[in-house]
């Protein structure tokens, strides 16, 4: 049995913050600041949730969803954690609540050199709607890619 089936999807609070910016630093060289993902779990158009496992923080994605579109703005698995499905069910679930608040369609950027992840959402049917030129720290480029719902 993987472990993606041992999750619970719930909603991001302040209780997790803790554990979320673990996992942000872990994943990322620019990561976000506590602070960035309280505002997140205050904004009336952002709906981050975080994957547990036995109440454990184990992945986290954070949402914002506005009008027709919707917008995967963040998402990390812990290491230990990866390539279990988690991600996938973060993203399935993210989805169908994007639908749900009325988006015809969900976007997000994407690391040119991050293939893993980008195999993820082109499974997922995701699609390249273009590119952002020297967007990250290191003048990596952004891959766009965007899925209608």
């Amino acid at each position: 049995m993987d472990s993606a089936s041992q999750i619970v999807i719930s909603p991001m609070e302040e209780a997790h913050l803790e554990s979320v910016v673990a996992l942000e630093e872990a994943a990322f060289h620019n990561p976000w600041k506590k602070e960035h993902f309280f505002q997140e779990i205050v904004s009336p158009h952002s709906f981050p949730v975080v994957a547990l496992e036995h109440d454990v923080v184990v992945g986290y994605l954070c949402l914002m969803s506005l009008f027709e579109e919707a917008q995967i703005l963040d998402i990390a698995v812990a290491p230990r954690s990866r390539n279990s499905g988690i991600a996938r069910q973060l993203i399935v679930f993210c989805e169908s609540l994007a639908k749900a608040k009325g988006a015809e369609f969900i976007a997000l950027e994407v690391r040119e050199s991050n293939q893993a992840a980008r195999s993820l959402y082109e499974k997922l049917g995701y699609h390249q709607s273009g590119i952002r030129k020297l967007y990250y720290e290191n003048s990596e480029d952004a891959i766009l890619m965007e899925k209608k719902l």
